[in-house]
């Protein structure tokens, strides 16, 4: 039964993400305030912003290092049966390349409820990529295990969300998907505010200029205790 566990836990997962060019401000930023750099599997100096506890700052940021910096399209997945990495990163590359760019305008830093991230204004044509997206892939989806399906449903949803979980593996889809580039796990309320504050102002710093979802990128998970990693990224067109 151990071994058997431990080869269900090492099975690797594949999630769509938008992740920005490496070499742009954007990646920079998200990557050194999360103090972890995707693409190169490594830890990097945490880019504290000012008025922060450097002390605090790794277990802040802790959660959302684990993925990397990025954009939720299509949430994690292990590949269905029959399919293999070299048929996705296949398909990706086919499917990008078919795709025009969705400007993010007004990406701007927020908070989520307990949480701070970047998320632009409402643009019914970034819903409508992201819906289509989810759908282009689900043929590479293995059905949820009943333990993902349980943790899944230990969260309050709607019977959308309950019925995109079912149909997608996911319930913030279509309607429910809001795009989010998360910089922070859950903050204590005292924390809320003033941790925004200050990535809002190192973000204005880091970042000038207009941004685009302007690519796509699989990321890939070797096991459940492992970070993800920058796979292959896709320049749309």
């Amino acid at each position: 039964m151990v071994a058997g566990r431990a080869r269900i836990l090492s099975k690797p997962r594949y999630a769509v993400y938008y992740a920005p060019a490496a070499d742009s401000a954007l990646w920079r930023f998200g990557s050194s305030v999360l103090g972890y750099d995707a693409l190169t599997g490594e830890d990097i100096p945490f880019a504290v912003p000012p008025g922060c506890d450097p002390g605090e700052w790794p277990a802040l940021t802790e959660e959302p290092r684990r993925y990397g910096f990025h954009a939720t399209l299509k949430a994690p997945f292990e590949l269905a049966g029959g399919r293999t990495e070299e048929h996705l990163r296949a398909f990706a590359r086919n499917y990008a390349a078919g795709l025009d760019g969705v400007p993010l305008a007004g990406l701007n830093v927020n908070a989520l409820g307990s949480f701070i991230a970047l998320t632009p204004e409402p643009n019914e044509a970034l819903q409508r990529f992201a819906f289509a997206l989810v759908q282009a892939f689900e043929p590479f989806r293995a059905p949820l295990s009943e333990a993902d399906r349980a943790r899944r449903l230990k969260s309050p949803m709607t019977p959308a969300q309950s019925a995109y979980l079912e149909a997608y593996g996911y319930p913030y889809v279509g309607d429910a998907f809001r795009f989010h580039m998360t910089l922070t796990g859950s903050l204590p309320p005292e924390k809320t505010a003033p941790v925004k504050s200050a990535l809002k102002d190192a973000y204005a710093a880091a970042v000038a200029g207009p941004v685009a979802l302007d690519r796509f990128a699989l990321f890939r998970q070797d096991h459940r205790d492992a970070r993800f990693r920058l796979l292959d990224s896709y320049r749309l067109g």
